[in-house]
């Protein structure tokens, strides 16, 4: 098996069949939302708008601790976020040659969502239905989420407010049908976008070395490890707040 089939084989499982009407009306629509971003997302929000790392491109943000995913237009505007599957064992790298294997090959600590930041390209998988590549040669993808097996209830996962329900999947971002629709396909379809996917194991700045440098030359302290703080307001935006060493 070459890598390309390997590739396509994992995200062909991954993503199982193509959407079918029949499924979209089974599947809970009022899943998309907007929920009060973490400090570590509101920190990677200002660095995005201070540096223009978007280059005006749409980008998500997904928090795997809190397994949310946010959606931005490439003014950075908030769209809309919502509820994510991930992989179901913590980490924030791919084993190595993890998308040559197949699946029955790929041990249970090796199917994990990876952090830092990667672009999103149109792809398809080998059943025609459109997805977004984060790491094609880990077969890490973003695309609407698929019963595979009844036993996962995947769509179940979705809607309950545990976190740690959400972690099923062998590396794939898994999203509710209805947000991919309105507003994945909708902003990123013609252009693809970023995603910036956040760190549950490894520090943030290592996920993100050029957050560091912004945080130090905006305002430095004698907290190396945390240089930049937030307070979200109510509206879950963030207002940057430096803080002076005592």
């Amino acid at each position: 098996m070459t890598p390309r089939t390997a590739v396509c084989f994992t995200v062909l499982f991954c993503c199982c069949s193509i959407a079918t009407p029949c499924l979209a009306r089974k599947q809970p629509q009022d899943l998309g939302r907007i929920a009060v971003p973490s400090p570590a997302v509101m920190k990677l929000q200002y660095w995005i708008a201070h540096t223009a790392d978007n280059a005006g491109r749409p980008y998500v943000i997904i928090d795997k601790r809190a397994a949310l995913l946010w959606i931005h237009d490439g003014h950075g505007a908030m769209i809309e976020s919502a509820p994510v599957l991930l992989g179901s064992a913590k980490g924030d790298s791919s084993a190595p040659g993890i998308g040559e294997k197949p699946l029955a090959s790929i041990h249970p600590d090796e199917r994990t969502t990876p952090a830092g930041r990667f672009l999103m390209e149109a792809g398809s998988n080998r059943a025609g239905e459109d997805i977004f590549w984060l790491d094609y040669t880990a077969a890490v993808s973003l695309h609407r989420v698929r019963p595979v097996l009844a036993v996962q209830r995947r769509l179940h996962r979705l809607s309950t407010p545990d976190p740690r329900d959400n972690r099923i999947t062998y590396g794939c971002v898994n999203l509710p049908i209805a947000v991919y629709n309105r507003s994945i396909h909708a902003l990123f379809h013609k252009r693809g976008g970023i995603a910036y996917v956040l760190p549950e194991t490894m520090d943030l700045y290592t996920a993100f070395p050029r957050l560091r440098p912004l945080a130090l030359r905006l305002r430095p302290t004698k907290d190396p490890a945390d240089p930049l703080k937030f307070n979200g307001n109510a509206a879950g935006y963030s207002t940057p707040v430096f803080l002076s060493a005592q």
